[in-house]
């Protein structure tokens, strides 16, 4: 039984395609940040690319792994295999593994740049297991997990929210305000809870994915110690990834249920005037904010606002609020590289094309044969799909423009210097909507190429600035972005935006003039697809 489901997940022409695409972009991001490593001779730029690799793992494992299982269950064709005697539980193992190993296959398609760092001198041979490990266990959380969020109930989402404000709270409470006056703070609780809490946190902070390749890649670290936090982290993460597969699996049979079969209790009439004369948009708005992603918006706005009132108080910041977590973004980059972050972010949604993208080629097909019947065209389609990117990307957005009126109200950049960003800033979204959506016209999956615009172009831009060249880097969108913040002499990032804007321009006047056509031309090549639980 399990053979069949890795036949299929192998050799299903579409997922075949995803599946190379994913890790042609993991070896060139692997690549860029080989190149970035060889050229630097700091040793904290070794523990950056760690921390790259494993946020490129957690990406890759959403992409592969949650994607997939995620929208499973949208499919009413999966209602066939539900009723034989396939046990849903053990059809939900089957495909989670199958996803899981082209998690694997992905992540060790990067060897080959190890074994070449580790020939250089800039690797040890024992960090090669922990860089492939680490990225993958937790990106097959990422993936699992997102999962789980999916198939719970509303009612569950909502609860989980609350739970996950609280600890947004108390993370920017003592990890970011108390810091390293974290000892001061407890001082005024009992002795008994003090030491507790204390403790608590501390194994927080050292304890996290991040922490523990942090300290394992340090040159400073202790070895045992470093073996010790490595195998006790892998012991809990595997631990968790087992309940997560154990309660996905147990809920994949209600979630289909509750999708396909809930009486609807919505109250459409008293939407109708929100629909008003774009019904394809406010669908693809709908559809979109189903898993809105609040948790994240909610950490990165908290953080960003207590980083933009550090940025405004400057040396009038409270002496008894903590200061350490500020001071090391500003040795990462400081306030221009989380702003150029929150963009990219911002352009996620743009990229990937979440409002009308269907996870296979059964679905989009039979969401075509209603759409291509109606007088949409192009046009409809554009606004349908921009109007869903910029709901689910906006916040991050206005996030980074706090951050960049921060620095203006601080003194730290001039209105010239915020201009070009915004623009820039303006021109890399519209560039990542502008390719995501001639990807969407043409029927071509957006994973890889999302990956590429919000994983590749950032990386390979950190590349090039860290080989020396800020000129050459904002040449590319999220390096056009950083440049002006920090370089206000340099009119050399002006190109760059040009050449970007001047692409978008073109590709989003060519996508909307053909997209109908392409559509039609799609919809023809596929009628064998319309069947095939890709």
């Amino acid at each position: 039984m399990l053979a069949s489901f890795f036949s299929q997940g192998m050799a299903s022409s579409g997922r075949q395609l995803s599946f190379r695409r994913a890790a042609f972009v993991h070896v060139i991001i692997l690549t860029a940040l080989g190149g970035a490593l060889l050229r630097s001779t700091s040793a904290e730029t070794l523990i950056h690319v760690g921390h790259a690799l494993l946020a490129t793992g957690i990406v890759e494992g959403a992409i592969l792994v949650g994607w997939r299982l995620a929208q499973l269950p949208k499919s009413q064709a999966l209602e066939v295999l539900l009723v034989s005697p396939l046990h849903p539980r053990r059809l939900f193992l089957a495909e989670a593994l199958v996803g899981l190993s082209r998690l694997g296959l992905v992540t060790l398609a990067g060897l080959p740049v190890f074994l070449v760092l580790v020939f250089s001198g800039r690797l040890l041979p024992l960090d090669i297991p922990v860089l492939l490990l680490m990225p993958f266990t937790w990106g097959a959380i990422t993936g699992i997990g997102l999962t789980v969020w999916a198939y719970e109930t509303r009612r569950v989402r909502r609860i989980g929210e609350f739970i996950a404000l609280g600890g947004i709270v108390l993370y920017l409470a003592v990890g970011v305000l108390a810091g390293e006056r974290l000892r001061e703070w407890l001082l005024a609780l009992p002795m008994g809870l003090a030491v507790f809490l204390y403790d608590s946190f501390q194994a927080f902070h050292f304890y996290n994915p991040f922490g523990v390749v942090r300290y394992w890649l340090d040159v400073r670290s202790v070895p045992v110690v470093a073996w010790e936090r490595l195998i006790g982290l892998q012991i809990a993460a595997t631990g968790l990834l087992v309940l997560l597969l154990m309660r996905a699996a147990w809920r994949l049979k209600g979630h289909f249920h509750d999708r396909h079969y809930r009486p609807v209790v919505g109250e459409r009439a008293a939407e109708t005037d929100r629909i008003g004369d774009h019904p394809l948009s406010w669908w693809a708005v709908r559809r979109v904010m189903e898993y809105s992603g609040r948790v994240n918006l909610w950490l990165a706005g908290g953080f960003g606002l207590l980083y933009a009132a550090y940025v405004v108080a400057g040396d009038a910041w409270p002496a008894w609020m903590g200061r350490l977590v500020f001071q090391i973004f500003e040795r990462m980059g400081g306030v221009p590289a989380l702003i150029t972050g929150l963009v990219v972010l911002g352009a996620v949604p743009a990229a990937f094309q979440y409002g009308l993208w269907d996870h296979s080629a059964q679905d989009r097909c039979r969401r075509l044969e209603l759409l291509l019947l109606t007088r949409l065209g192009g046009p409809d389609y554009w606004h349908a799909s921009l109007a869903a990117a910029w709901r689910r990307g906006r916040g991050y957005l206005l996030i980074a423009l706090i951050l960049l009126a921060a620095l203006g109200v601080s003194g730290r950049i001039g209105l010239g210097q915020a201009l070009g960003t915004m623009a820039a800033a303006a021109i890399l979204w519209g560039f990542s909507f502008a390719v995501g959506f001639a990807a969407f016209s043409s029927g071509a999956q957006a994973n890889g190429l999302g990956s590429l615009l919000t994983l590749g172009l950032p990386l390979g831009t950190f590349a090039i600035a860290q080989a020396g060249s800020l000129q050459l880097a904002a040449l590319l969108p999220p390096g056009a972005v950083y440049l002006p913040l920090v370089d206000p002499a340099d009119w050399l990032w002006v190109p760059g935006p040009l050449l970007v804007g001047g692409l978008t321009i073109w590709l989003s006047r060519m996508a909307v003039a053909r997209c109908e056509a392409r559509l039609r031309v799609w919809y023809d090549q596929n009628p064998g697809r319309k069947g095939e639980l890709s």
